[in-house]
C-alpha cells in the first residue's frame, strides 16, 4: 500500500506540494503569533529583573519604565536631586543610583550613572576595569568600542537633529559582560560629568593616576555621595529596598509625594502585557479563520480529487482490493500531506519567530528567547488528531463507493 500511495503522490506531485504549502502557511501564522508574543514577554521581564524600584518626576509610568529599564530615549520630567540624597540616606534603602539620559554616540545611549549601579546589576567585565574618574566611560557588550578607545558625545541623535559636546571627551576604561538586556547597548559614564556637560554641576575632581588601576572604588573620587543641597536634577533613579515590605512602603511614600512617582517595572509590564493579550487574541482568531478557510478548502479538493478517481478506485475494488485497503490508501496518502504541512508549519512559525526576534533584539538592544513550551506539544497532538479525522472524510467515501458504479461513471 505504501509504495501505491508514494507513486500516486509522485503522480500528482504538483497538487500534493500546493495541499503541504497551503498547510505550512496556515499553521506557521498561528505558531508564530505564539511564540513572538511569549518570546517578547519572557525577555522583557529578564530585563526588568534586577530593577525592583524605580522612582521618577511625575508623568507616564510606563515610558519612565520603557526609558529607565530598555532605555528608550524620550524627555523625562526632571526629579529635584534632594529625591536622591534622602534615598541614598533611607535605611530602607540598600543602594539608589541615578539615571541621566539625553547624549548618544552613533546610537548608543550614553547613561550618567554611577559606580554602585554597575557593580550591582552586571555580570563583570570583559575586559578592561570600572571608570574611575568623569573622563572615562564604562561600555556594554554590543557597544563596537574597547578599553583604550575614545569617543565625544552628541545632545541627542545627529541624524535626529542633534549636536556634539565637543568640549567632553570620555577614555573607555571597560567593557562589561553581556546581560541580554538592552544595556549591553548602553555606555555608562559618572553622573556628575553628565550634570557638567549639561552646565547643572560641577566636574568630579581626578585624583591622580592611581585611580586608573584600581578594579573597584568606594565612590568618593567620583562625588557619588550627595550633599543636601548640592545635586542637581536627574529623570529617573533606580532603587534596591533592602526587603519586600520596604519596597512597598518606599513605592507608597514616593507615590503619594506630589514631586515624584515610582514604579515597580513588573507591574508596568504586567499591563503591557494585557494590551499585548489583546492584540494576540486578534491575531490568534485571524490565525484560526485562516486555518478554517484552509482546511474547508482543503476538504473540498480532496472530495472533488476523490470523486476524479471514481474508476481507479473501481478498477482497484474489480481487481480484488479490499474495501479497508481502498480506505487505507486514500486516507494514508491524505494523512501523510496534512501531517507534512502541519509539521512544516511549525518550523516555518519558529524560523520566522526567530528572525523577528533577532531583527528586533538588534534594534531594541535586549533579546527575545524564542522556544516551544509544553503547551505547544498539546496543540501540535491536537492538530494531528484534525488531520487523522480530516483525512477519514475522503477516504470514507472511498471506502461506500460502489466498483461497478465507478466503473460505469
Amino acid at each position: 500500500m505504501i509504495r501505491f500511495v508514494l507513486a500516486d503522490l509522485r503522480r500528482h506531485r504538483v497538487g500534493a506540494a500546493l495541499i503541504v504549502l497551503l498547510i505550512t502557511l496556515a499553521v506557521a501564522i498561528g505558531v508564530g503569533v505564539t511564540l513572538q508574543e511569549r518570546a517578547l514577554r519572557l525577555g522583557s521581564a529578564r530585563a526588568a529583573d534586577k530593577f525592583d524600584l524605580i522612582v521618577g518626576a511625575p508623568g507616564s509610568e510606563t515610558q519612565l519604565v520603557l526609558s529607565s529599564v530598555f532605555l528608550q530615549p524620550a524627555a523625562l520630567p526632571l526629579l529635584p536631586g534632594e529625591m536622591l540624597e534622602r534615598l541614598a540616606a533611607d535605611p530602607r534603602v540598600a543602594w539608589a543610583a541615578p539615571l541621566g539620559f539625553g547624549d548618544f554616540h552613533e546610537d548608543h545611549p550614553v547613561i550618567g550613572t554611577t559606580t554602585t549601579l554597575i557593580t550591582n546589576t552586571a555580570p563583570g567585565f570583559l575586559a578592561g576595569r570600572m571608570f574611575a574618574d568623569g573622563h572615562e566611560a564604562v561600555v556594554g557588550a554590543h557597544v563596537p568600542l574597547d578599553p583604550g578607545a575614545e569617543f565625544s558625545p552628541t545632545h541627542g541623535r545627529l541624524a535626529e537633529g542633534g549636536h556634539a559636546h565637543e568640549e567632553a571627551n570620555y577614555h573607555v576604561t571597560g567593557k562589561l559582560e553581556p546581560t541580554g538586556t538592552a544595556w549591553d547597548r548602553a555606555i555608562l559614564v559618572p553622573i556628575r560629568s553628565v550634570w557638567e556637560v549639561h552646565g547643572l554641576g560641577e566636574a568630579p575632581h581626578d585624583h591622580g593616576d592611581d585611580h586608573h588601576h584600581a578594579d573597584t572604588h568606594s565612590g568618593h573620587e567620583l562625588g557619588e555621595h550627595w550633599h543636601p543641597g548640592e545635586t542637581p536634577p536627574v529623570p529617573a533613579i533606580l532603587v534596591k529596598p533592602r526587603t519586600i515590605a520596604d519596597a512597598y512602603r518606599l513605592r507608597q511614600e514616593y507615590r503619594a509625594d506630589p514631586q515624584t512617582m515610582a514604579v515597580f517595572p513588573g507591574e508596568v509590564l504586567t499591563s503591557l502585557y494585557a494590551t499585548l493579550g489583546d492584540a494576540k487574541r486578534v491575531l490568534s482568531v485571524v490565525a484560526g479563520a485562516t486555518q478554517a478557510l484552509v482546511a474547508a478548502a482543503l476538504l473540498l479538493v480532496t472530495v472533488m480529487h476523490v470523486g476524479q478517481r471514481q474508476r481507479q478506485i473501481g478498477a482497484l475494488r474489480a481487481f480484488g482490493a479490499p474495501r479497508a485497503a481502498v480506505f487505507g490508501i486514500v486516507w494514508v496518502e491524505l494523512f501523510a500531506l496534512v501531517v507534512t504541512g502541519i509539521l512544516l508549519g511549525h518550523a516555518l512559525g519558529y524560523l520566522a519567530a526567530k528572525l523577528i526576534s533577532r531583527s528586533f533584539a538588534a534594534q531594541n538592544g535586549f533579546a527575545l528567547p524564542v522556544g516551544f513550551a509544553a503547551g505547544d506539544g498539546a496543540r501540535l497532538v491536537l492538530l494531528c488528531i484534525f488531520a487523522v479525522l480530516l483525512s477519514g472524510i475522503p477516504a470514507w467515501l472511498a471506502y461506500r463507493q460502489s466498483p461497478v458504479a465507478a466503473l460505469r461513471s
